[in-house]
C-alpha cells in the first residue's frame, strides 16, 4: 500500500450533514425534537397535503449565517429555495427543498491541524436543505416502515472543495466542524443519532497530476472513525484498481461499518438529473445588512480565539489550551473554576486528568458533573499549599467527595487522614530512614542516576503514609544526596 500512495494521490470532498438545533421544522411549526413515537412530529405541512404551504423557518436562516462567519464565508444577501427532484421516498412531497446554484454561504474555510502542520480546508460553500424521513426496512417482515419525525427538520449542508488529501485530514476536518456547531450552539453534532452526517466524495489520480480522477460518493458516514476508516478502504480498492488496469466507474457507495468494507449503491447521478427549479411556493429570502450585523454581534467567542486568550491571559501551553476550548461546556466550567482560583495551570491539570476520566469512565458530560467549580477549586488549592499531594488528592479524596457533593474538601481530607501535615524535623528523619536503607542506590545516585530521586521519593512516601509534603521532602533528598 506504501508503494501505491507514493504513486498515486488522494484527493477528497467531503459534504457534511448537520441538523439544526431549531424547536421547529424548515417549513412548518412541526416538532423538530430528536425521537419521540414515530410520526408524531407531523403536520399536514410535513405530510405534503393538497393545498398546503410552506413558510421558511427565521431561525434556521441564523444558524446557518453563524455558521458562515464562522468559517469566514461570503453571506448571500439574496436567496431562494429550489426543488430537487430525485425521488425521495420519506418525504410525502417526494422531492427535496434545497438550495442549488445560489448558496446562502459561499466560500471561506475550515482550519485543521495534522502532523503537527496546520493549514486551511477550503469550502465551496454551505446551504440550507431540509431533512429526509427514515426508511425502516426490518421492522415488519417483507414491509418498509416510514418514520415522518425526521422529514422536514432543517440542515445545512457544508460542502468542502476537493481539498483534502488523507484520511487523516479527512478525521481532523469533522473534527473541527463538529466542534464549530457545538461551540455556535447550532448542532449537538451526535452523529450516533443522526444529527450530523457526512458524505465522502473520493477519488485518485497519478502524483503530478492536475486533473481530478473518477470519484466515488460513500454514503451517509455516521461516526468520524468511520468517515477514515471508508476513506482508507476506498482508497486501497480504487488504487489497486489503476494497477490492474481497472475503470473506476462513478458510483455511491456505503460502508459496512462491521466489516470496514464499501459496497456499490447505484450508479452517480450527474447534477442535472436532480432536476432543479425555483420553489413558487417560496418567495426569495433576504440577509440584510442590519440582520447580519445583528448575527455577527451575537456571535460567541471561537474556539481559536479562546485558545489564543488561554495562551495569552494564562500562560497555559498550547496543548492544554487546545483541548479546553475545544467544548464550550469545559470553557464555561474552567473559566468558573477560575473565579475562585489562580492557579491556571493546576485547574487545567486537574479538569484534563482526573475529572476527564470520570466523565470518560461514567459517560457523563460536564453539564451533569456533581462537583461545582467552587469545590474544584478548593480542591486545587488545597494541592497548592501542600495540604495534600496530588496523587492523594486524586485518586482517593475525589471520589469522596463526588459521593458526598456538598461536603467540604478539608474537611474530607482531614477525615481521610490525608493531610500532609508533617513537620520538617519528621520528613528529615523519615528521608534519613530511606537513605540509610539504600546504600547502593545512593551511591549510583552519586555517580549520576539523578533519576533515582523518584524511587527515594516514593520510599518516603510509603513510611510517611502520604503526610510527607513533596516539595519539602525533595529539597531534603537532594540536600542530603549532595552531601
Amino acid at each position: 500500500m506504501e508503494v501505491l500512495q507514493e504513486k498515486y494521490e488522494l484527493v477528497i470532498g467531503l459534504e457534511v450533514h448537520a441538523q439544526l438545533m431549531t424547536q421547529t421544522k424548515l417549513f412548518c411549526g412541526d416538532s423538530a425534537t430528536f425521537g419521540g413515537d414515530p410520526n408524531t412530529h407531523i403536520s399536514p405541512i410535513t405530510l405534503a397535503y393538497p393545498g398546503t404551504l410552506p413558510m421558511l423557518n427565521r431561525e434556521a436562516v441564523e444558524f446557518a449565517v453563524r455558521m458562515g462567519l464562522a468559517c469566514n464565508c461570503e453571506i448571500s444577501r439574496v436567496n431562494w429555495f429550489a426543488r430537487k427532484h430525485y425521488f425521495y421516498p420519506d418525504l410525502p412531497k417526494g422531492y427535496q427543498t434545497s438550495q442549488h446554484i445560489n448558496n446562502i454561504c459561499q466560500g471561506g474555510g475550515v482550519k485543521i491541524q495534522t502532523g503537527g502542520k496546520e493549514r486551511v480546508v477550503k469550502l465551496h460553500h454551505i446551504h440550507l436543505e431540509e431533512d429526509a424521513g427514515k426508511s425502516i426496512h426490518d421492522a415488519h417482515g417483507e414491509k418498509t416502515a416510514i418514520d415522518h419525525n425526521r422529514a422536514g427538520v432543517p440542515l445545512v449542508e457544508i460542502v468542502s472543495d476537493p481539498d483534502l488529501y488523507s484520511a487523516d485530514e479527512a478525521y481532523a476536518y469533522v473534527t473541527e466542524i463538529r466542534k464549530l456547531v457545538r461551540f455556535l450552539g447550532i448542532c449537538d453534532g451526535n452523529m450516533e443519532e443522526g444529527s450530523m452526517r457526512c458524505d465522502a466524495n473520493i477519488s485518485i489520480r497519478p502524483r503530478g497530476d492536475k486533473k481530478l480522477g473518477t470519484k466515488v460518493e460513500v454514503k451517509n458516514l455516521n461516526s468520524i472513525r468511520n468517515v477514515k476508516r471508508a476513506i482508507e478502504f476506498e482508497a486501497k480498492r480504487m488504487m489497486e484498481m489503476a494497477e490492474s488496469g481497472e475503470k473506476i466507474i462513478q458510483q455511491t457507495r456505503s460502508f459496512d461499518a462491521e466489516n470496514g468494507t464499501t459496497f456499490a449503491l447505484r450508479s452517480k447521478e450527474e447534477a442535472n438529473d436532480y432536476r432543479y427549479f425555483p420553489d413558487p411556493d417560496l418567495p426569495p429570502f433576504l440577509v440584510t445588512e442590519e440582520r447580519l450585523a445583528a448575527i455577527r454581534a451575537a456571535m460567541p467567542e471561537l474556539p481559536e480565539a479562546v485558545q489564543a486568550r488561554y495562551m495569552k491571559d494564562y500562560q497555559l501551553p498550547p496543548y492544554d489550551a487546545r483541548l479546553l476550548s475545544e467544548e464550550k461546556e469545559m470553557v464555561r466550567y474552567f473559566e468558573s473554576v477560575l473565579e475562585h482560583t489562580q492557579q491556571y495551570k493546576s485547574v487545567s491539570n486537574w479538569l484534563l486528568g482526573p475529572v476527564k476520566a470520570w466523565l470518560n469512565e461514567n459517560n457523563a458530560s460536564l453539564d451533569s458533573f456533581v462537583l461545582s467549580p467552587s469545590q474544584l477549586a478548593k480542591l486545587v488549592e488545597l494541592v497548592a499549599s501542600g495540604q495534600i499531594s496530588f496523587s492523594s488528592a486524586s485518586s482517593r479524596l475525589l471520589p469522596k467527595i463526588l459521593e458526598q457533593p456538598g461536603a467540604d474538601p478539608l474537611q474530607l481530607a482531614a477525615g481521610l487522614n490525608l493531610l500532609q501535615n508533617a513537620g520538617e524535623t519528621e520528613i528529615e528523619a523519615w528521608v534519613s530512614e530511606v537513605l540509610s536503607k539504600m546504600p547502593e542506590k545512593v551511591a549510583e545516585y552519586k555517580k549520576g542516576k539523578k533519576g533515582l530521586i523518584g524511587l527515594f521519593m516514593g520510599e518516603v512516601k510509603k513510611i510517611s503514609k502520604g503526610k510527607a509534603d513533596p516539595k519539602l521532602t525533595t529539597s531534603l533528598l537532594e540536600q542530603k544526596l549532595n552531601q
